[in-house]
């Protein structure tokens, strides 16, 4: 009978937090589970990712030339989520755009069988919306939060400006997210 995970995906070194409630099917591959997290973060998926499990590396290999550890990752299309997390407590690190440095903990809450009147993948609970792309990192989109609530602040037009238009720091909802884990984003990061 097929299995789902229940993970939780929390945005690390931001406050307050940013974090989502996923099932997914245990039989996807890190390839696959990639941009389910993207899009229930409410990334855009035109950075880099990677997996960081129990110490083992998974990325695209195929989309780097050199690997500047010297250690080459393992393929996350050869590796399945219930093989590598294959225990409720079990936590991987998903690291996204390098540039900016975005951690997240993905902790297994659960393993059941899947609900055949369920579609997955699905969200079913969170919190905050994800930051905007290419805000800084975590210490940058602190800035930023503190530039647009501060009308006197020197760069709140500016920033608001940048911002996606309608960002609300605060919005999440799960309906929403879901949609987009059903039809993530499309890129050749995949």
């Amino acid at each position: 009978m097929p299995t789902i995970h229940r993970l939780k995906v929390t945005l690390k070194s931001v406050r307050p937090p940013v974090w989502r409630r996923i099932e997914v099917e245990s039989s996807m591959t890190l390839a696959e589970l990639a941009p389910m997290l993207t899009a229930a973060m409410g990334w855009e998926g035109y950075h880099l990712h990677q997996f960081d499990i129990a110490g083992a590396v998974y990325q695209r290999c195929d989309l780097m030339d050199d690997f500047p550890f010297g250690r080459r990752p393992l393929e996350e299309a050869e590796h399945r989520l219930g093989d590598v997390l294959a225990t409720v407590g079990a936590k991987a690190r998903w690291d996204y755009d390098f540039g900016d440095g975005w951690e997240h903990d993905v902790v297994v809450e659960a393993i059941e069988a899947a609900d055949p009147d369920v579609s997955y993948p699905r969200c079913i609970k969170g919190r905050r919306a994800c930051p905007p792309e290419d805000c800084g990192g975590s210490w940058g989109y602190a800035d930023l939060l503190e530039a647009v609530a501060d009308p006197t602040h020197a760069q709140h037009g500016e920033l608001t400006e940048w911002l996606p238009p309608g960002f609300d720091a605060e919005h999440f909802d799960a309906n929403e997210t879901t949609e987009a884990m059903q039809s993530p984003p499309l890129s050749e990061l995949w």
